[in-house]
Parts: structure tokens; C-alpha cells; sequence
């Protein structure tokens, strides 16, 4: 027996008043219906319908059966329609994480864009600088800046990050500028607090030359706008995404440091989902929007005409 067609059935005999309406409702021929509503009747071991030949009723137990079976086809069916089975429309609720700064700064201005265009897509944002586990804690699509995707999950290149080492013009006028990212332990540096290798840093010149280097870090801050803000204050040197700094640069609140050296951190803006099989319209939808939108990152600075 199909429990679940059994209590279709069973709801429809119910609704429609008889057998013979139900076949019109379920499709199936009468002994079919009745066959699958004794069957239930049998498989739970209670009456559902006191039968005469005028006329069906419910039994208490039938009366109670019925109601919660109707709760649960509702629920089959609202779940159908969020998930977007049986249909490729972009809807339901869109669960996401991003990084705070970057969800702020980068990805605040867009999602007003996609909701227009995506009417039934529910957003639900998450905006955490923690590492979230996209698996385990329900999300449909995480946004990370980090060297690798996550190896469990498949990773969409939106854009590259550079680290940029910069300082004020006041800091700087104070205490003179640095030639080489060596000089970093001589100055007061801003540290990001979640940074993976902490004080340490490695550089590379576009000639070949390497540089390690420890810097001597006077605040430690878990949010990159903080970081940036501070820099512009004049409290230190800072080495900060490109997303977070480079408008600060442009207007001359802050000024780059160490032309023709980077760091050893080569960053990327990934997406990541679980699975490239089966994967729901509001996710592809969401991926291929922010494919679109970053295929010339905003923060850049752009080309002189």
C-alpha cells in the first residue's frame, strides 16, 4: 500500500461525499478507491467511515484522521512549491552568508536589483565573518574570500582580491613613509583579528625578490571597515582588501604603499553550493546574477580614458 496515495484517497472520498465522486477527484476507478481506503482502514486498525447506502460519515477516529491528514497534504504541498519541484521557477527562500564587510560594502547595493527581478525568491542574508557550514547549517549558497574553496563544495570565481598595505598622509607625515614591506616591524601596524597566519607576513616584488616579516601590531580588530577607518585616523599602517580600501585610496584618505610588491595571499571571490546535479532555479539564478554583476569588480578603479 501507498500510504501517501491511501490517504489522498482517503482525504478526496471525504471532500467529494462518496466513492463515485472521488474516482472524477483521484482519477482511479471505485474499486480502487475503496480498496485503498479499506486498506488504510486496515493498516491503522480503525474504522475511518461508518458506510450505508445513502450516505458516508466519519467516525471520531476518522474525523481526527482526516484533519491531520489534510495538514500534512498541505505541507507536502507548500514544501513542493518553495523547492520548486516539478517546475523550473526561481522560488522560495534563498538562504545566504557572506562576510560583513563585504555583504556591507560590495553586495548591499545588489540585492535590491535581484529582488525586483526575482519576485518569488525570498532572500534570508546572513552576514557573519565566521567560517559557516553551508551543509550543516542550512544554507543554500555561502559567499567566502579566501584562497580555496571549500573541497566539499562547488566554488564559482566572481572576482580576485588584492591585499593592499596602505597608511594616511598624516600617519605617514608623522612618522615616514616605508620603502619596503621590511620596514613593516619599524611602524605601528592594525591587524585584522581572523587573519589565519596573525602577525606574519610574506611578500613577493614583480621582479622575484621574497620578504617575511613580522609586524609589530598596536590594535587588533575582527572587521576590515574598522581597520580602514582607523588607518585613515592616522593610528597605523594597515594591509586590507581592495574592496574595503581602494575608494579611500582614490579620494586620498589613505595612500598604497610598496609599489611593485604583494602579498603571498592570492584571494578570490567565490560562491559555493553543494552540488552541481539538481540544483534549484533560486540557486542558479542567484549564481549566474552575481556572475554578471561581478564580471568587472565595482571597487576597481577604472581605466583612464
Amino acid at each position: 500500500m501507498d500510504k501517501l496515495q491511501a490517504m489522498e484517497t482517503f482525504v478526496a472520498v471525504v471532500e467529494s461525499g462518496s466513492f463515485v465522486s472521488a474516482v472524477d477527484v483521484t482519477g482511479l476507478s471505485k474499486p480502487a478507491v475503496s480498496r485503498q481506503v479499506s486498506e488504510l482502514e486496515q493498516f491503522l486498525g480503525i474504522r475511518l467511515l461508518h458506510r450505508t447506502t445513502r450516505r458516508l460519515s466519519l467516525t471520531d477516529e476518522g474525523r481526527v484522521y482526516f484533519a491531520r491528514c489534510k495538514e500534512l497534504l498541505e505541507s507536502i504541498q507548500d514544501v513542493e512549491s518553495e523547492v520548486g519541484l516539478n517546475s523550473d521557477q526561481a522560488c522560495g527562500r534563498l538562504r545566504i552568508g557572506a562576510p560583513q564587510d563585504f555583504g556591507v560594502e560590495q553586495l548591499a547595493p545588489l540585492w535590491g536589483r535581484f529582488a525586483e527581478d526575482n519576485p518569488l525568491i525570498t532572500l534570508n542574508i546572513t552576514l557573519s565573518d565566521r567560517t559557516i557550514d553551508l551543509i550543516e547549517e542550512g544554507f543554500d549558497m555561502v559567499i567566502r574570500i579566501s584562497t580555496l574553496g571549500d573541497s566539499r563544495m562547488v566554488a564559482r570565481p566572481l572576482a580576485p582580491v588584492r591585499m593592499i598595505a596602505c597608511a594616511s598622509p598624516e600617519f605617514l607625515r608623522r612618522h615616514g613613509r616605508p620603502e619596503t614591506p621590511a620596514e613593516l616591524r619599524e611602524y605601528p601596524f592594525i591587524s585584522y583579528s581572523y587573519r589565519a597566519n596573525g602577525d606574519e607576513w610574506s611578500f613577493r616584488h614583480v621582479h622575484g625578490d621574497t620578504c617575511h616579516v613580522r609586524v609589530r601590531s598596536t590594535v587588533y580588530v575582527n572587521n576590515g571597515v574598522t581597520c580602514r577607518e582607523m588607518a585613515i585616523a592616522g593610528q597605523g599602517i594597515a594591509i586590507q582588501p581592495d574592496f574595503i580600501v581602494n575608494a579611500a585610496i582614490a579620494s586620498g584618505q589613505l595612500v598604497e604603499l610598496f609599489e611593485g610588491w604583494s602579498t603571498g595571499e592570492q584571494l578570490v571571490v567565490h560562491t559555493l553550493y553543494p552540488t552541481r546535479t539538481h540544483l534549484p532555479p533560486k540557486v542558479q539564478r542567484m549564481r549566474d546574477f552575481l556572475v554578471e554583476q561581478f564580471k568587472v569588480p565595482p571597487w576597481c578603479p577604472k581605466p583612464a580614458r
